[in-house]
């Protein structure tokens, strides 16, 4: 593997001038904070890895006059901060290929060859290819490692950014419009996931005055769902039932995003110990997956599988320390792990286990308990979102005084430290 050069400060505030950005657009702009730009800028904080490849996209891809002002800013001026970098695609390529098998260069130069051969700066065949790739990502993110994920989803975002301003038709236009608004929706849920607030909020507020600006009921509905699980998972229970709540009222009736905010709302109520609330989204959310059929592409984030509700009956029913939550954890543990439509889930298995050991430590069996919650942990995809679920399970084996509880402990600090 090549070294990777390293961006300077300089370098970054030359592409942010030279794409005629201020600090405040540029920083949404990669997904980061005004902040850091400055940091980065100000020569105080280097971007980490995903972040320079990110930077060398964003010129890579840059139209012609904006590499012209940024070769002019840095042209002739040697880099104190480190070697000088030669802006070039296979930086980021190196950087993509040591983080897993993302792909993402292929697809964006298939996208790039589809727009010039169609002569017109975004054509129909390159917003399908687009369509086709934003499904390929929300299929991917019950499987892919979330530091694997974002780094394509950015590329694909910078390249939607450049096409916004090309000539387009309406109805083009209004489709980039989703895709990018989807783009950033899964953004924002894989930054949620690493517990970097202002990120998601950054990127939820796109998607969602994106979705305001298209009319997708959907997808505005998929925003409040998701800013109601950041605030779920930070404890504000009271807040999170809320806005799943409006996020019921918002959706279309019926879709993918009026289930999710049900099962979203449940276990708002759980966490608050309102055993009646429960129940009520729990039937609401039965009747509702009761007439549905298994959908194409089931692994796909924004489309409801009615198979989910089993797992998120087992999460809703073992915080509130129903005694069926272990029967139903079992059960949603066996139908991940058989994968009978060929998808592998992992997050959700590991999900389920913390489920199961919960329930088990309600029953009085923490023994067990610890012994599933060691498969979790180790199975290494608790995610940060997911790790004050992990340490409430640790924290009670430990007061329980089994002598399993060290060997938890031990493997809570490796994998979720």
């Amino acid at each position: 593997m090549s070294a990777i050069r390293r961006w300077s400060g300089r370098e970054i505030r030359a592409l942010r001038q030279a794409l005629r950005m201020s600090v405040r657009a540029f920083a949404p702009y990669l997904g980061v904070s005004e902040r850091a730009v400055s940091k980065w800028e100000a020569g105080q904080a280097v971007p980490g890895p995903d972040m320079q490849a990110a930077l060398d996209i964003a010129l890579s891809r840059a139209e012609p006059d904006v590499v012209s002002r940024f070769d002019l800013l840095v042209c002739g001026k040697p880099d104190e901060s480190g070697p000088t970098r030669v802006p070039a695609i296979s930086t980021a390529t190196t950087v993509i290929a040591g983080a897993g098998p993302a792909g993402g260069d292929d697809e964006l130069d298939a996208l790039e060859l589809a727009r010039r051969v169609a002569a017109s700066d975004v054509s129909d065949e390159t917003l399908n290819r687009l369509e086709r790739v934003v499904d390929e990502l929300a299929m991917a993110y019950a499987q892919t490692p979330p530091q694997q994920l974002i780094v394509r989803v950015r590329q694909h975002l910078l390249y939607v950014g450049q096409l916004v301003d090309g000539r387009k038709t309406l109805r083009q236009h209004r489709r980039l419009l989703v895709i990018g608004g989807w783009l950033s929706l899964l953004a924002a849920t894989l930054h949620v996931d690493f517990r970097q607030p202002i990120a998601s909020r950054a990127r939820l507020d796109t998607a969602a005055r994106l979705a305001i600006d298209t009319d997708h009921d959907e997808m505005t509905a998929w925003c409040v769902e998701t800013r109601a699980w950041d605030l779920l998972t930070d404890g504000h229970f009271r807040d999170a039932a809320s806005l799943a709540r409006e996020a019921q009222d918002l959706a279309p009736h019926g879709s993918s995003a009026h289930l999710q905010a049900t099962a979203q709302e449940g276990r708002a109520w759980a966490r608050m110990g309102e055993a009646g609330e429960v129940r009520r989204s729990l039937n609401r959310l039965s009747q509702l997956i009761a007439p549905l059929p298994k959908p194409d592409g089931p692994e796909h984030h924004y489309r409801y599988d009615p198979n989910k509700a089993l797992a998120y009956t087992a999460t809703t029913l073992s915080w509130i320390g129903d005694p069926a939550a272990e029967g139903i954890a079992r059960d949603a543990i066996t139908e991940l792990e058989r994968a009978s439509d060929g998808v592998r889930r992992p997050r959700r298995i590991a999900s389920a286990q913390l489920d199961l050991s919960l329930a088990l430590l309600k029953l009085g069996k923490p023994d067990e308990a610890g012994a599933t919650a060691l498969l979790a942990i180790c199975s290494g995809r608790i995610v940060p979102s997911n790790r004050w679920r992990a340490a409430e399970v640790v924290a009670a084996v430990e007061a329980s005084g089994v002598v399993e509880a060290a060997d938890l402990r031990e493997a809570y600090q490796t994998y979720c430290s």
